[in-house]
Formats: C-alpha cells, sequence, structure tokens
C-alpha cells in the first residue's frame, strides 16, 4: 500500500507538471521552467520529479517566510553519463539566485547522494542539460528545518576500535525528515567492518524516500559504497580507517530504521610493523612471520608477563606508555619510551635447543614536532631495524558548557550571534606527566585557513574581548569565546589551534610560562607541538529577519519585467489625458509602487 500510495502521488505530481508543461510551451518557453510545484506552493516540504530534455537551463528557488535552513536532497540522480561537468550540471547556490554563494555541483562525475543546506530561509538550484539525447531523470525532496533542534542520537563520531549503533528511536519508528551523520575512525593500520543486523526502511528500487548511505571514506564526499533501503542486512568492508555511514528519511511512512555494528580488522595481514600512538605502542605481528621462526603468539610475552596480545588475523600487542614494563627516557626535546617482545624457548633438553634466541625492541622517540617509531628484532648478534613516523593523537571539541562535560557531536553545529562556545583540545595518552598549552588560536571562514583570518588567542595571550583562556588542566587546553560571523562570508567558523605539549615537571617550560606578550628567542623548552582544527560552527538565521509566503518559482526575466512594465503604459496613458505635471508625479509614484509590490520576484538569467 505504501509503494502504491507514492505512485498515485507521483502519478499525481507527473500529471500537474505535464498540464503546467503545455502552458509554457505555448507561451515559447523552455519545458522545464514551468512551475513544478504543484498546486501548493507553500509547502514545508515537497518531492519532485524531474525528466529533462536536452539543452536545458532551469532555476528553481525555494523560499518561505519562516525563520528556518533548507535542506535538498538528490536522491536519485540521472545525468548523461558521458556529459562533461562544465556542460551538464545541478549547481545549487545559498540564496534566492544563482548570484548567491554556491554551495555544491552535482555532475555525472560524482559518486555520492548530493545534499546541501542553505544558511537562510532561501535557496536556489540551476540544472543545466547539454545536446545529447539521452534519458535523464531527477528525484529531490526538499524540506525546512531549524538549525537549533536536532533528533536525539543521530549520528556522532566513533573513534574506538569496535562499536554498535542504531537508528533514533530504533526499534520503534525512524523519526520523519532525519539526516543523521555517523562517522567511524579507527586507528590507522585496520578497516573497518560494518554489519547491519537489521535495516528497515520504506521500499523501493532506486531507493529515493528512506535511505542508507555507506561512503568508503571520513566524509559524505568519498567514493559511495552502497546506497540501501527496504529489508535487507548487508555487511561492509572499507579500505582504509575511516566510514561513514548516513541516514536520510522524508516525511511519510516511518519503519523501524537499522541497527548496526563494527569491529576493526587490520589492513595488511602480512605485515609486521610499530605503531606509535599518543597513549600506547602498537605491535603488529603476522602469523606467518612468526611461523617462521617456529613461534606462535603463545610464546611470546613483554616485560611484563601478565599483558598478553590480542589475536585476530594478526598478533597485536598494545603496550601502555606507563604500563607492561614500558621504560620512559626524558630528555632536553624528547621522550622514548621502549619495551621488548621475548620469545619464549622451548628447549629440546635441559642443555640446548634449536630455536633461534629472539627479542623484539620497541622504541617510541616522540621528539619536536614529529614522532620516531623505531622497532628492530635482535637475533643472537644481529639486530634489524625498521624506524616510521608518527603523531600524537590530539582531538578538538566543543563542549555545551564551562563544565567540559558534554561534548557537541553535530556536524555542523548551529550556533546564535553572540552565544558563548567553550573549546577543548585534548592529548589523548597515558602519560600523566604531559600537559597541553594553547599557544595560539584562530578562526576562519573557510577550512583552509585562507584569508581573512581573526586571532582569538596568540602567544598564549587572549586577544578578543569575549576570549578567556583557562589555566593548564593536564591533557586539556580550554577557553571560551562568543560567537561572530566573517564580514561579507558565509556564516560559517573554523577554529585552528596550535598547541604546546610540555612535561610538568619542567617549570621553565614554555607551557608554564604562560601569556607571553613579547616573545624572546628560545624562551623555554616544550616537547612536541601540533595543531587542531574543529568546525564549521555556523550561525541560525537572524530573528529578526523578515520574509514572504512560501513559494517553489521559476521567473523568466521578460516575465518578471514585461508586467511592471505593461501597467506603467497603462496608467501613463490614462494619465496624460488630465495634466503633463500630474503624470509625471503619478508616474513616479507608480513606478515605487511597483517595485515594491514585486520585490520578491527574481530576475532570472539564462
Amino acid at each position: 500500500m505504501a509503494v502504491l500510495r507514492r505512485l498515485i502521488l507521483l502519478a499525481f505530481s507527473i500529471t500537474s507538471c505535464l498540464a503546467e508543461l503545455s502552458v509554457s510551451e505555448a507561451e515559447g518557453r523552455s519545458s522545464c521552467t514551468a512551475n513544478l510545484g504543484g498546486a501548493n506552493l507553500a509547502d514545508t516540504h515537497k518531492a519532485m520529479i524531474l525528466e529533462l530534455n536536452p539543452s536545458e537551463n532551469c532555476t528553481w528557488t525555494i523560499e518561505r517566510s519562516e525563520n528556518k535552513s533548507i535542506r535538498i536532497i538528490f536522491s536519485h540522480v540521472q545525468l548523461d553519463p558521458e556529459g562533461a561537468c562544465d556542460s551538464e550540471s545541478i549547481k545549487v547556490f545559498d540564496g534566492s539566485s544563482t548570484n548567491g554563494p554556491l554551495l555544491g555541483e552535482v555532475c555525472s562525475a560524482n559518486d555520492f547522494v548530493p545534499v546541501f543546506e542553505s544558511s537562510s530561509n532561501t535557496l536556489t538550484f540551476q540544472i543545466i542539460t547539454d545536446s545529447a539525447s539521452v534519458q535523464r531523470a531527477i528525484f529531490l525532496f526538499y524540506y525546512f528545518f531549524s538549525p537549533d533542534t536536532s533528533v536525539p542520537d543521530c549520528g556522532g563520531y566513533l573513534n574506538t576500535l569496535e562499536g554498535s549503533f542504531t537508528s533514533p528511536n530504533y526499534p520503534r519508528p525512524h523519526p520523519e525528515l532525519a539526516y543523521c551523520v555517523w562517522h567511524i575512525q579507527v586507528e590507522k593500520g585496520y578497516k573497518i567492518r560494518l554489519d547491519f543486523k537489521e535495516i528497515f526502511l520504506e521500499v523501493d528500487d532506486q531507493c529515493r524516500f528512506d535511505f542508507i548511505a555507506v561512503y568508503d571514506g571520513p566524509t559524505t564526499k568519498s567514493d559511495l559504497m552502497r546506497q540501501v533501503c527496504g529489508r535487507v542486512a548487508p555487511t561492509f568492508e572499507s579500505s582504509s580507517d575511516s566510514l561513514t555511514v548516513v541516514l536520510s528519511t522524508d516525511y511519510a511512512n516511518s519503519y523501524r530504521g537499522f541497527s548496526a555494528s563494527y569491529t576493526s580488522i587490520y589492513a595488511d595481514v602480512n605485515t609486521t610493523s610499530l605503531i606509535c600512538d599518543s597513549d600506547k605502542m602498537r605491535v603488529i605481528l603476522s602469523k606467518s612471520y612468526l611461523e617462521s621462526f617456529n613461534y606462535d603468539e603463545n610464546n611470546l610475552q613483554l616485560n611484563d608477563p601478565t599483558c598478553r596480545p590480542k589475536v585476530s588475523n594478526v598478533v597485536e600487542f598494545a603496550i601502555p606508555l606507563e604500563e607492561c614494563g614500558t621504560i620512559k627516557k626524558v630528555e632536553e626535546h624528547s621522550i622514548t619510551y621502549t619495551n621488548v617482545i621475548s620469545f619464549l624457548v622451548s628447549p629440546s633438553s635441559a642443555v640446548i635447543t634449536r630455536q633461534k634466541h629472539l627479542q623484539i625492541v620497541v622504541k617510541c622517540e616522540m621528539e619536536y614536532n614529529s614522532t620516531v617509531e623505531i622497532m628492530y628484532i635482535t637475533e643472537d648478534d644481529v639486530i634489524q631495524n625498521q624506524n616510521v613516523l608518527g603523531k600524537y593523537n590530539t582531538s578538538m571539541a566543543l563542549f555545551e558548557s564551562n563544565s567540559f562535560e558534554n561534548p557537541i557531536l553535530q556536524s555542523p553545529y548551529y550556533v546564535d550571534l553572540n552565544q558563548t562556545l567553550f573549546v577543548e583540545v585534548t592529548l589523548h595518552t597515558s602519560d600523566s606527566n604531559l600537559v597541553v598549552f594553547l599557544d595560539a588560536c584562530i578562526a576562519s571562514p573557510t577550512s583552509d585557513f585562507g584569508s581573512p583570518t581573526y586571532d582569538l588567542i596568540k602567544s598564549g595571550c587572549s586577544r578578543d574581548e569575549t576570549c578567556k583562556v583557562y589555566p593548564l588542566s593536564g591533557h586539556h587546553g580550554r577557553f571560551q569565546f562568543n560567537s561572530f560571523k566573517f564580514l561579507r562570508s558565509l556564516n560559517s567558523v573554523y577554529l585552528q589551534c596550535k598547541i604546546f605539549i610540555c612535561d610538568s615537571d619542567d617549570h621553565q617550560s614554555r607551557c608554564n610560562q604562560g601569556c607571553v606578550t613579547r616573545r624572546k628567542r628560545d624562551i623555554s623548552s616544550y616537547k612536541w607541538k601540533t595543531d587542531s582544527i574543529i568546525g564549521p560552527i555556523r550561525l541560525k538565521r537572524d530573528r529578526s529577519a523578515s520574509g514572504n509566503s512560501g513559494i517553489l518559482h521559476q521567473t523568466p526575466a521578460e516575465e518578471t519585467q514585461s508586467q511592471p512594465f505593461n501597467s506603467l503604459h497603462l496608467f501613463s496613458f490614462m494619465v496624460l489625458a488630465l495634466n503633463v505635471v500630474i503624470v509625471a508625479t503619478m508616474t513616479l509614484m507608480h513606478f515605487i509602487k511597483q517595485q515594491t509590490g514585486y520585490k520578491y520576484q527574481r530576475l532570472q538569467g539564462y
């Protein structure tokens, strides 16, 4: 019944479109410039099917008076597969015309489900097709939403080696008009195996209404692995250490949603390597490598024999930096952690053995701006070295209050102008003797931190009147400031902080110097430095903004201009019979009135 109801709705929409197309063609306009919005032009949400001809150039503008943003989802796009992006594409603009900021472009080369969000209650999209005679079909739906209200348990960041997550309200029906994004990030060297225990969404061959999209990478612009719906239970395996899962629902037919779990599997089962993280050393030993020496996982032990390896498709030691017999050595500009994996020999008698006596010495040296990872195996008097580079693991997050207990998981995060924001940079390490110091924090309207930028903290000192830097707090660097927006830029703000990591016992370190107004050369020591980035932070629409009634309209330039000027000529003809002075005066008043009356019509260029 749900599918039948959908088909009836779509058939009705297409019938309405065809009726309006015949009217527009009689007026000499391109078929796609007709109003495809249906009888009710003030809908808060709408689904549309667009069947396009060759050489089209069509523009639609969505607008309502409500203080809400617009999300538009192109859940099915069929364009000319041979068409180049510069000759056939969909462009989406933030605002009421194609002169607004470009939110993004879609063409046949894209391999993702296009989703765009406006910063206000107006959005424009333009579709251009080339001259090729191929079948083109686009299914889209849009809806208005309030950025300051979010669906509970809708998306988030998952960074453990294994875990599980479900759709909001599972196993009860999922919410309508939900768009949830889960970012799964595991440690380097691993891949992700994602298992859906259940998916129960609306059935559709092309998954246009409610769907799950799985991307092989850290964002929704990564390669689309699959778009699924209906009742299935698929399994996915990433090609790297990150995976992105999206749930998108429309305004009808809610079912149970989904339940999923994920595990980490090592990417290269034949590798033997060392990875130095902020809180541990990870030693990966392939089973084939151990077998070459006639050993297995039961023949291995660390300095502390109670610390045992995890055995999966490889043998893995996760060695904490302050446990399992790890030896720490602090020097002027470096910290070194060392442990030893011993191969236990099974003697063939009380006197001799026919197995090699092996040890694997693992060493992580944290130096200035880098981490030197050293792993070597001693075979009697022979030492084999393996050196790679790594970094301290840091993260940056926004919090709801100065208690820094509840991190904000929304991305983007919508805020009011002048709202107080609480920011924390965290060093992920088990070494309790390290502290974090915020040396500089800047803001930018773009993620590449090009011009313009704005200083919040510089040389450990607040540069913004609303910015407050918190005292040193172990592995956390914290500050707060009031939100703002950049002039002549989109309402987005990205933050970047440069941090120093120091030994807490070094009272002359840069971290303990605090705010320094005049920096001297080599003023003090620190162990390491790095950058952390977070964003975007976006502003909610100004509550005082005004607007007109909701419309989904297409306005050719000649139509926009003809109506006011025809009325002006008619009025001028009537008043000329009275008086030349009255004509001039009334013409001016009429022109002003006409401009006011048509201020919400858009001039479209084709």
